[in-house]
C-alpha cells in the first residue's frame, strides 16, 4: 500500500523534474543573443532551420553546455549526499577529501610540462582524473587497516592529504610563467565550456550510472545513520558498503572535476538544503539531489554567461557567492529554529 510520505515524495520529484526542465529552457533562450522561448520551444520539437544561426547555437553551443551543467551539478550533489551518509557529518563535500586538490595539481603540472600541447586537449581532462584518482588512491589504503576501513581516519587523512595537494599545486603556480599561471587559475575557477561530446556525453552517463548504483546501497545508508555498530546489528555489511559507495562517489566527483574544473559548494549546500525539506531518508534525497543539483548549476551557468555578457564569469565564482549565502542563511534559520 502507497503511504501519503511516498505520494509526497513522488510529487516533490516531479516538481525537481519539472524545475529542471524549467532550467534548460531558461538556459537554452538566455545569453548574448537572447531568443524567445516560444521559438526555442517551436526548434525542440519540430526542427527548425538546421543552417540558421539560433539553430545552430541552441545545438551546438547551448545544448552541449547544459547537459553537462545537469551532470556534473547532477553528480556533485550526489557524490556529496552519497559521502555525507558515509561519514554521518552534513559538512562533507567530494572536495573535503582532497579530490579537487589533486585533480588541480595533476592539471597544474600538466599545464607547467606544456603536455597539453604536444599530447593533445584529452591531456588535461586525463591528468586531472589522474590527480583525483591518485588521491583517492592514497586516502583508500592509508585508511585501510585489515580489511576494513575507518571511516574517521579516512575523513581525517583526506583533509590533510587536501592541504598537501593544494600546497602543492600553489608551489607550482608561483614557479610558473604568467601565461601558464593564467590557465591553471581559470581552470580551477571551473566551467561547462567543453567542446568535447565525448566527455560531456561520458559525464553524464557516469552519473546516471552511479545514481542508479547507489540506490542498491539505500538500506545500507539509511542505517549507517544509526552508527555503524547499530548497522551491524541490523545486518548490514558496513564494512563493504563503506568502501564501494567511498569509491563510487570518489571516482564519480573526479570525473566531474576533470572535465569541468573546481565548481565548488553544489555537493555541499544541494543535499543539506533538502534535508530540511525531505529529512534524512535516501530513497528520496539520492535521486532529489541529482535533480536540484543538475537544476542548480544550470542556472548558474545561465547567470554566469549573462551578468557581465558579452564576457563570462567562471561558473565557481557564481556556485561560490550563491552557495555560501544560501549556507549562511540556512545556519542562521536553523540557529533560530533551536
Amino acid at each position: 500500500m502507497i503511504r501519503k510520505k511516498h505520494i509526497g515524495w513522488l510529487f516533490a520529484l516531479a516538481g525537481l523534474l519539472a524545475l529542471l526542465i524549467f532550467s534548460i529552457l531558461v538556459s537554452m533562450s538566455s545569453g548574448e543573443l537572447k531568443l524567445e522561448l516560444g521559438e526555442v520551444l517551436k526548434m525542440v520539437f519540430q526542427g527548425g532551420d538546421t543552417e540558421s544561426m539560433e539553430y545552430m547555437l541552441i545545438t551546438q553551443v547551448r545544448l552541449p553546455r547544459i547537459i553537462l551543467g545537469v551532470a556534473v551539478g547532477g553528480s556533485l550533489s550526489l557524490a556529496g549526499v552519497i559521502l555525507q551518509g558515509i561519514y554521518r557529518n552534513p559538512l562533507v563535500e567530494p572536495f573535503t577529501l582532497g579530490i579537487s586538490g589533486g585533480a588541480s595539481l595533476g592539471v597544474a603540472t600538466t599545464i607547467v610540462l606544456g603536455l597539453h600541447l604536444t599530447m593533445g586537449s584529452y591531456m588535461l581532462p586525463v591528468s586531472g582524473f589522474a590527480g583525483a584518482f591518485l588521491i583517492i588512491f592514497l586516502v583508500y589504503t592509508i585508511s585501510s587497516r585489515k580489511g576494513s576501513v575507518n571511516i574517521q581516519n579516512m575523513l581525517l587523512t583526506g583533509v590533510m592529504v587536501s592541504f598537501v595537494a593544494s600546497s602543492a599545486m600553489m608551489f607550482l603556480m608561483a614557479i610558473s610563467s604568467s601565461e601558464n599561471l593564467h590557465g591553471i587559475v581559470f581552470w580551477i575557477m571551473g566551467s561547462l565550456d567543453e567542446p568535447d561530446n565525448f566527455l560531456i556525453w561520458l559525464t553524464f552517463i557516469a552519473g546516471i550510472v552511479v545514481l542508479f548504483a547507489s540506490y542498491l546501497f539505500v538500506q545500507p545508508l539509511n542505517a549507517l545513520r544509526l552508527g555503524e555498530e547499530k548497522a551491524l546489528h541490523l545486518g548490514i555489511n558496513t564494512n563493504v558498503a563503506v568502501k564501494v559507495l567511498f569509491v563510487l562517489a570518489s571516482l564519480l566527483a573526479g570525473i566531474c572535476v576533470s572535465v569541468s574544473g573546481v565548481i565548488g559548494f553544489v555537493g555541499l549546500i544541494i543535499p543539506h538544503l533538502l534535508r530540511l525539506f525531505f529529512g534524512t531518508d535516501y530513497r528520496i534525497l539520492l535521486a532529489s539531489s541529482f535533480l536540484l543539483g543538475g537544476s542548480f548549476l544550470v542556472l548558474s551557468d545561465v547567470v554566469a554567461r549573462t551578468i557581465i555578457s558579452p564576457n563570462e564569469l567562471p561558473i565557481g565564482v557564481i556556485t561560490g557567492i550563491v552557495g555560501g549565502i544560501v549556507f549562511i542563511f540556512l545556519m542562521s534559520h536553523q540557529k533560530r529554529k533551536n
